[in-house]
């Protein structure tokens, strides 16, 4: 697991979700799940659970692909501790991190998602990278 903002954002994989004890050692009272292959993950009733089952290349649902984006982008604002996993935590949790910090901040994808896999493993899905791509192109910022 790796934390992206200090004791607000992590990414990981699907095996750092599922140790729930550590997650909520942590302090993280969301977790956003993107993997597809992966079985749904039980927590304590008040950590927030939210599943979209990504697929890590082409053949995303659009809407689904939104809504992560934009859930990701309102838990990064309003400061809430956060894990955002997949199955290997190199390609669909950093993509869809990197996309909702560039909504957020208002700066390219591309930037955001070079400056936030610099120097740590990651294998982003160029198919996925198009779609959101394409997403982020359709919705722009978020607003104030």
């Amino acid at each position: 697991m790796r934390e992206i903002i200090p004791t607000r954002l992590w990414i990981g994989n699907a095996m750092d979700a599922r140790n729930v004890t550590g997650v909520l050692g942590l302090g993280v009272s969301a977790v956003v799940d993107l993997a597809i292959e992966e079985p749904p993950i039980q927590f304590p009733r008040d950590v927030v659970y939210c599943r979209f089952p990504l697929i890590d290349g082409t053949g995303n649902q659009p809407a689904v692909l939104r809504v992560a984006i934009d859930t990701v982008a309102y838990v990064i604002a309003s400061r809430t501790p956060t894990l955002v996993a997949c199955g290997a935590g190199m390609s669909r949790s950093p993509a869809i991190v990197a996309a909702a910090m560039a909504t957020t901040k208002r700066i390219a994808l591309a930037d955001v998602l070079e400056k936030l896999t610099a120097g740590q493993p990651h294998d982003v899905s160029p198919g996925l990278l198009a779609e959101i791509s394409d997403i982020l192109t359709r919705i722009g910022p978020m607003a104030d």
